[in-house]
């Protein structure tokens, strides 16, 4: 990615809204000038480069001298820089942390002999867990009553069972640090203890700003690292009977997050390199952000170190709500096993006990037990089961002293917490709220002693109480927790991020237990807590590997066919629990469910575990595969296809991706197999081609993903071989939102700081806030996007919307490709003026109103991104985006659009 920015004050910042809804004015220019390009650091780039021997000059270069070398070319190019810091692990990265006085000589760096890369440095946000608990003791109900139903699941039971703990493997956490004060992680650092070292790299108050680093990798206030170890290594025998993954292994701790704050992945990369350095068999990373390209540095990092045979897990991303084309950095690492989460079976609740009237007990949504003794009577605030906004206004004058009684409110209108605040004006101090069909869930009620039981026992309660019955509740402090059945237990979290890459890699690889998971937390912030999310998914798999890597042995031969295998041994996940629905896409499972046991006593490799066919402009419909028997018996086995739902990544008809979860067809691929059975004698290997055929009948636009498996099987035993392919060419995306459909405007558009829409000729002076803004959307990622300065009176008719200083109708645009290969410095043989802005492998943009919805490209003074000055006059500010797959040396390969005129008057 090469930015040209220096004086040009770049913001991709993110802002969406809803499909359909308008985004205000006040919102986009609350947007502008708020942060740097996108999510990466102003002018502080990873400058990567050969080995010594590889860079003109001296042949006797050490790797220190290969930096030296390095900074001597950028002062003789009079380039301005401060070098934050310096990696040496040859092999895997060489290379510089630099800030840049000029952001736009990234480009003249490249340019240096021996420099093979610069990257921007990318902000990786904070783990965030989709749920998050802490633990009240040993009867909280949200503690799985199975605590074990997740080592069940994976067969990790039956492993336990042979003694198969992870002893002798070394297990690398990069993450939020861990407490290692927790008894249940082993209640020490170093030596002898299981977690045996590590380092900090951050320090507590790190909020993207200067680390202090510190040799002890000690979170005692976020708590995400602590939970990810227990899940990998918490002993057994505590409490709550849990035991982690592989709590044999050893651990080191490398903290990267303060308690609260961002990352770069600079910092990112530091860690992974000293994990390698410090002899881990695994690295995992329960972390990353929106990228859909394998491109970033720390992505690439991550897969030369798998690449080497060492093992790294990393969270598939919990956007699943984003749909399709969202997959997570540095998850996408290619070598890497992106982890997908599937939902606990149970969620460990609590039961009151009804008295006065004959009931069963009822449920409420709490891991613990309201801390209430004795019996209390209830008291409704409404008779009526039907009212719609039960307490939203203050409870009447002659409502009694309600602190003796559990209150029953009924969801809806109001939040809870405005309920249980009107409750509590009147005394109340325990609440129980029924659901009124939205949902039964984790609710949020403040600090309030209350929760959520479900609609009928609601309804139950309030007629007893409306008739006059004398009821009352208990709530016992033991003994009362319930296993209650999770609906979606067992399938894939909605809140998985859904792939494949925009480069069309197989992301996620597998999955693995990740939603409701109780594992340790640091002792100051409750011992132990559930979270949710695929960041508890990841150190599953870095358990399982463990497992596998105690048993096979720790050979780069092994940790290379670790993901291989542990796709070909996975077990498939369905769409729903409804009978005739299909299995769920690839695109969001991966390969399935990890079955553990079966993975380690396999004794038939198969191999690939992927099949990629890519889209139809690149289609390979032959593929191949491998079948070995390793086992001492021969064996016979049948070839079978079986496909899973095609997913329909976009909207039909429009631009816009699908939100999760994606929809899913049943008009599936065929598959057409050279052997539908064979025989393989002990050390023979059989191979077997799959011709693969995108399926018909779809709608193009909605830009299906095909996906499914080959199955080898017999009686006793099974395998299989994942495929993924697109029925559609991804060419044919459109990368650019040219519609109105976000802001009642065709974009992309200029605005002012306030964000108004500028659809005629304007001065600007860039006095103070005085300067134009673009405002754009991406419907889908590029390989490249540009921005330049064009003269006014261009004859150019773009492939976007045509801009005048006249906003012409949707009806009227014009569409045109170029017929040539474009020279440099041209676009459409019209001459260019300057750069004002370059970046490669930019994500699209979402529908959410989280941050991620749309860019603003602010021009905050009269420069180019050469830092030269732009003289007064009128211009055109010129885009232009490549579309996935393009040829970037062709300007038919772009999409583009021009600004209205825009006049400098500095």
């Amino acid at each position: 990615m090469l930015p040209t920015v220096s004086s040009v004050f770049v913001s991709l910042v993110l802002a969406g809204h809803a499909l359909g809804a308008k985004f205000s004015q006040s919102a986009i220019s609350q947007s502008i000038g708020a942060a740097s390009f996108g999510n990466t650091v102003p002018n502080k780039f990873i400058v990567e480069v050969a080995d010594a021997g590889d860079i003109p000059g001296k042949r006797s270069l050490d790797s220190r001298t290969t930096h030296e070398q390095l900074y001597d070319f950028m002062r003789k190019r009079d380039l301005g820089f401060t070098v934050e810091k310096e990696f040496n692990s040859p092999g895997l990265f060489v290379g510089s942390v630099v800030t840049l006085s000029d952001g736009n000589d990234a480009a003249k760096v490249l340019d240096i002999p021996g420099v093979q890369a610069i990257r921007p440095v990318k902000l990786i946000p904070a783990p965030r867990p989709v749920k998050k608990h802490i633990v009240t003791g040993l009867d909280d109900p949200q503690i799985p009553p199975d605590s074990e139903s997740t080592h069940i699941l994976t067969g990790v039971d039956k492993l336990h069972a042979e003694g198969i703990s992870g002893d002798g493997i070394k297990i690398g956490i990069i993450d939020t640090g861990i407490d290692f004060t927790n008894p249940f992680l082993g209640g020490g650092f170093g030596p002898g203890f299981k977690v045996i070292g590590g380092f900090d790299f951050v320090g507590d108050n790190f909020r993207s700003n200067t680390p202090v680093p510190d040799p002890i990798p000690l979170d005692q206030c976020n708590g995400h690292g602590t939970h990810v170890a227990g899940i990998i290594g918490a002993n057994p025998g505590n409490p709550f009977n849990i035991s982690g993954v592989a709590f044999n292994a050893s651990i080191n701790a490398y903290r990267i997050f303060g308690c609260t704050g961002d990352v770069g992945d600079d910092i990112i990369i530091e860690a992974l390199l000293q994990g390698v350095k410090d002899g881990n068999h695994i690295l995992t990373m329960s972390l990353g952000g929106a990228d859909g390209w394998t491109e970033s540095s720390s992505s690439v990092v991550s897969s030369r170190i798998a690449a080497t045979g060492k093992i790294v897990t990393i969270a598939a991303g919990n956007d699943g709500a984003k749909g399709s084309w969202y997959t997570s950095g540095p998850g996408n690492a290619i070598n890497a096993i992106s982890v997908a989460s599937l939902d606990n079976t149970v969620i460990p609740l609590q039961n009151a006990t009804v008295h006065g009237v004959q009931h069963d007990p009822i449920t409420y949504f709490s891991t613990f037990p309201f801390p209430v003794n004795g019996t209390l009577p209830i008291f409704a605030t409404s008779n009526d089961t039907t009212v719609v906004d039960d307490a939203c206004d203050p409870l009447p004058d002659d409502t009694p002293d309600l602190s003796p009684f559990v209150v029953i409110i009924r969801r809806g209108t109001c939040t809870f917490v405005q309920k249980l605040t009107n409750v509590a004006a009147k005394g109340g101090q325990v609440s129980l709220i029924y659901d009124n069909g939205s949902g039964f869930d984790e609710i949020d009620v403040g600090n309030f002693t209350a929760t959520l039981i479900q609609e009928a026992d609601g309804v139950f309660l309030v007629n007893e109480f409306a008739s006059g019955a004398s009821v009352s509740l208990s709530f016992p402090q033991s003994g009362a927790s319930f296993e209650f059945p999770d609906s979606a237990g067992g399938l894939i979290s909605s809140f998985t991020s859904f792939g494949p890459t925009n480069d069309f890699f197989f992301k996620p690889a597998v999955a693995a237990p990740g939603g409701n998971i109780l594992s340790t937390f640091p002792v100051p912030l409750g011992t132990f807590a559930v979270l949710s999310g695929t960041s508890m998914a990841t150190p599953f798999i870095a358990g399982v590997s463990a497992l596998l890597l105690s048993v096979k042995g720790t050979s780069p031969e092994v940790g290379l066919s670790a993901r291989t295998l542990l796709e070909t041994t996975a077990q498939r996940v369905p769409s729903s629990h409804t009978d005739g629905d299909p299995l769920q896409t690839l695109t969001q499972q991966g390969a399935g469910l990890v079955d553990a046991f079966k993975a380690i006593h396999a004794d038939v490799i198969v191999s690939p575990g992927e099949l990629i066919t890519n889209d139809t402009a690149h289609f390979k419909s032959l593929q191949t595969f491998s079948v070995k028997n390793i086992g001492k018996t021969t064996k016979s086995f049948k070839v079978s296809h079986v496909p899973a739902g095609t997913a329909l990544t976009f909207q039909p008809g429009t631009i816009f991706p699908a939100d999760g979860p994606v929809p899913l067809s049943t008009n599936f691929a065929t598959v057409k197999l050279s052997q539908t059975s064979f025989t393989v004698r002990p050390g023979q290997t059989q191979e077997i081609t799959a011709r693969i055929t995108p399926p018909t009948g779809l709608d193009p636009t909605t830009f299906p993903v095909f996906s499914g498996f080959i199955e080898i099987s017999n009686a006793e035993e099974s395998y299989q071989v994942s495929y993924l392919g697109l029925a559609g060419a991804l060419k044919d995306v459109q990368v650019v939102d040219d519609t109105d459909v976000f802001f009642g405007v065709n974009l992309p558009v200029l605005t002012d700081a306030a964000g108004n829409f500028i659809t005629n000729t304007t001065n600007f002076t860039f006095v103070g806030d005085d300067a134009p803004t673009v405002l754009l959307r991406l419907t889908f990622g590029t390989p490249k996007l540009l921005f330049d300065l064009v003269e006014p009176d261009i004859k150019l008719k773009t492939t976007l919307n045509q801009r005048s200083d006249d906003l012409k109708p949707v009806a009227d645009r014009e569409v045109f490709s170029f017929p040539n290969v474009a020279k440099s410095g041209t676009f459409a043989q019209v001459r260019t003026l300057g750069s004002l802005f370059e970046a490669d492998f930019q994500p699209r943009n979402s529908d959410e109103d989280d941050g991620t919805g749309f860019n603003t490209l602010t021009i905050s003074s009269p420069e180019f991104a050469n830092g030269t000055t732009i003289p007064n006059g009128s211009y055109r500010i010129l885009l232009r985006a490549l579309k996935v797959t393009g040829d970037p040396t062709k300007e038919e390969d772009f999409e583009s659009w021009l600004s209205p005129i825009i006049g400098v008057d500095a």
